[in-house]
């Protein structure tokens, strides 16, 4: 190494926030490791210490070495003889430890390639954790970003500061994430994990090169935060989503309520001529939205939740059972709403269901 190696690194570590003291002990470490190696398995018991001058670059390596008796240096790696030992320092006495310069030839050149390395790896390790402190607070929020392109276990998201993953497990099946929309221009995904590469976990290991930041498009959150940003009245806690579920793609629930008795909690939500839901509406790629009015009472809000079918009565009824209380509902509903109330496929009732989190039987009167 050289001074002007002395000079990029300074620079390096000032532009991208990196201790200069740690950057220059992983490099001794890095150094000193490729010391043991480059002697060996007759050196694996080597005491290796470098010293790295911060001011010209010169490295000088030393082995320590324990001071014996002349006659008893058996393995002259780790031991050195007294009269050997005096020459280098005159006042040291058998026993003590001594350290013995061993640089080897043309050192200077494994030693630049070793910092190189530990250079280019703390680069990416200051830049994951700044990914991290960027995005770890937006978690569980929602965050635009423009589809890349397809790849084996889901898309790459170009977001602002790094690129993101939305797996396959995450996507909308129904979505075309190779059309212009995703293609072309930004679209709201939310930000369901930040992998935190600071810390030394071995399961992380085989991620290291993977995606730091995990997108979601099919997250019943998505919706919540969407109607959070286009109904004021949610943003000032006026109104507030109970719950959500959802159906990716297809159709989602939720149920709403006002801490206001003079604001209608749907109406908000709705918007005039339908305006607000609309924009919700078109960022999921048109995904039929149900919102309806939360009641504290189990009846009136399973019969809220079924809409639009029409319900005649709700019976309900809670079971304690070895796994926790089982809440029944049985529900009537006029025969000629009946297919409505159950849904395509049992969906609507479905989704009542986890909306309300009632077990929900339906029957014709």
């Amino acid at each position: 190494m050289n001074s002007e190696f002395i000079t990029a690194i300074d620079q390096i570590a000032e532009s991208k926030g990196i201790d200069r003291e740690k950057l220059f002990e992983a490099i001794k470490q890095s150094i000193e490791a490729a010391c043991k190696k480059h002697f060996g398995s007759a050196g694996s018991k080597q005491i290796i210490k470098v010293d790295i001058n911060k001011l010209t670059g010169d490295v000088k390596v030393f082995s320590t070495k324990t001071i014996v008796e002349d006659d008893d240096v058996d393995n002259e790696l780790i031991l050195i003889g007294i009269t050997e030992a005096k020459l280098k320092s005159p006042f040291v006495e058998v026993g003590d430890l001594i350290d013995i310069e061993i640089t080897p030839r043309n050192f200077g050149r494994i030693a630049a390639q070793n910092a190189k390395q530990v250079v280019i790896q703390k680069i990416k390790e200051a830049e994951r954790q700044m990914i991290y402190e960027e995005y770890s607070v937006k978690l569980n929020d929602i965050i635009r970003g423009r589809i890349l392109r397809r790849e084996k276990n889901g898309y790459l998201v170009q977001l602002e500061f790094t690129e993101a993953s939305l797996p396959l497990t995450e996507s909308v099946p129904s979505e075309n994430y190779e059309s212009e929309k995703f293609l072309s221009h930004n679209r709201d995904f939310y930000l369901l994990n930040v992998k935190d590469f600071s810390k030394n976990d071995q399961k992380e290991g085989k991620s290291k090169n993977s995606a730091q930041v995990i997108l979601s498009r099919t997250h019943p959150d998505l919706v919540k935060r969407l109607f959070e940003r286009e109904v004021i009245e949610i943003k000032e806690k006026t109104v507030e989503i109970k719950s959500v579920a959802r159906e990716a793609g297809s159709r989602t629930k939720i149920a709403v309520h006002s801490n206001n008795p003079k604001v209608d909690p749907v109406g908000a939500c709705v918007g005039e001529k339908g305006y607000r839901i609309n924009l919700v509406v078109e960022e999921l790629c048109g995904e039929k939205i149900d919102v309806v009015r939360w009641s504290e009472d189990p009846r009136t809000f399973i019969e809220a939740a079924l809409s639009p079918a029409k319900v005649s009565s709700v019976e309900i009824e809670q079971i304690d059972t070895e796994r926790g209380i089982e809440r029944n509902a049985k529900v009537l509903v006029p025969e000629n709403v009946l297919t409505l109330a159950i849904g395509k496929g049992g969906q609507n009732v479905r989704l009542a269901a986890k909306l309300t989190g009632w077990k929900i039987d339906i029957k014709s009167e």
